[in-house]
C-alpha cells in the first residue's frame, strides 16, 4: 500500500513511517494540511491518515478536499478524540477513525481491508 501519513507531530509521523515500511508498505509524511493537499497532487496514495488537528487546516477540511480528488484514498481520520466526540465533525468524510496512540493491529486490519478494496478496483 503507498500510505500518506498528514500529521504534526514530526516524530509520531515519522515513527509510523518507519513502522509501514518495515510492513513493506510506501509510507510518505507530511507535516501540514497544505503538504498533504500537494503531497495528493503529484502522487496517488492508497491511504491516507490524517491528524483532526493540523495547525493550518483542520484535517477535516484536507479530507473534504482529498474526497473530492478524481482517485481519493481510503480516508483514516487519527485523533486524540475518541469517536464518539469527533464523530460529529467527521460525518461521511473518512472511511475510518484511529484513536491516538494508534491501535497497530486495527491499522493492520485497515490497510489490509484497504489492499482487497484496491485489488477489486483494477
Amino acid at each position: 500500500m503507498n500510505v500518506l501519513i498528514v500529521d504534526d507531530n514530526e516524530a509520531a509521523a515519522d515513527l509510523l513511517q518507519e513502522l509501514l515500511s518495515l510492513q513493506d508498505h510506501t509510507a510518505r509524511c507530511t507535516y501540514s494540511g497544505a503538504q498533504a493537499l500537494e503531497a495528493c497532487a503529484g502522487e496517488m496514495f492508497d491511504v491516507a491518515l490524517v491528524d483532526i488537528t493540523l495547525p493550518d487546516l483542520p484535517g477535516t477540511e484536507v479530507a473534504r478536499r482529498l474526497r473530492a480528488g478524481t482517485h481519493p484514498p481510503l480516508l483514516v481520520a487519527v485523533t486524540g478524540l475518541s469517536s464518539q466526540d469527533a464523530g460529529a465533525s467527521e460525518a461521511g468524510l473518512f472511511d475510518h477513525h484511529l484513536q491516538k496512540p494508534i491501535d497497530f493491529d486495527a491499522l493492520d486490519r485497515i490497510l489490509e481491508r484497504a489492499g482487497h478494496r484496491s485489488s477489486a478496483a483494477s
